[in-house]
């Protein structure tokens, strides 16, 4: 009887343990999505803003189709703010502090990733990784191709600024265009895909 006792109790002890470990996951998972969802609620809230205003002034029909392609526009919005702060980034190395081209564009294109990757990863994409292993695939594979389109970056501004003396300023947009449309596919088909 003693024995049959005491393998309930050790089997209650168990049970207790897992029970703990799992409480202490769920709560680390739990702190950690509130840490990375406070920019998704901004975005939220923020998006939602202007839309009730697109509403209100008789535009619902762009508000319903904004909605049915919400992921792309949310791309485009951040794509145009990574684009923007990796030309303000190239222009003040580049015009302010007279740093080499292909320098400011390497500088540029290291801000311009590190916030794109953020953006992407939690407001466009609600990417959720639950093990290191994706957590390292999702980034190794994200600034993998973003090195991609750097080098297609840095050549199109080698070719057009330094040998055809074309205008620094122009190109950088120009080139942006491309690389946002090659990004997107890369981010959609690769990085943050559904069910990987």
């Amino acid at each position: 009887m003693n024995k049959a006792k005491n393998k309930k109790q050790v089997k209650i002890t168990k049970d207790q343990t897992k029970t703990k470990i799992k409480d202490k996951e769920n709560k680390k998972e739990n702190i950690n999505e509130k840490s990375l969802n406070w920019m998704q609620k901004t975005v939220d809230a923020v998006e939602g803003f202007f839309l009730n205003i697109f509403k209100k002034i008789g535009l619902k029909k762009f508000v319903e189709w904004y909605l049915s392609h919400q992921e792309g526009m949310r791309y485009l919005v951040f794509g145009a703010l990574a684009t923007l702060v990796n030309i303000v980034v190239y222009d003040v190395f580049f015009y302010l502090f007279k740093v080499p081209n292909a320098t400011s564009n390497i500088i540029a294109w290291i801000v311009a990733a590190v916030f794109a990757y953020f953006t992407n990863k939690m407001c466009v994409f609600n990417s959720k990784v639950s093990t290191k292993k994706a957590l390292l695939y999702e980034i190794v594979s994200f600034f993998g191709c973003r090195f991609l389109t750097l080098i297609i970056d840095e050549a199109i501004m080698i070719v057009t600024v330094d040998k055809l003396l074309w205008n620094a300023a122009l190109m950088k947009v120009l080139s942006n265009i491309i690389v946002i449309i090659l990004n997107f596919v890369f981010s959609k088909v690769i990085i943050f895909k559904k069910g990987k």
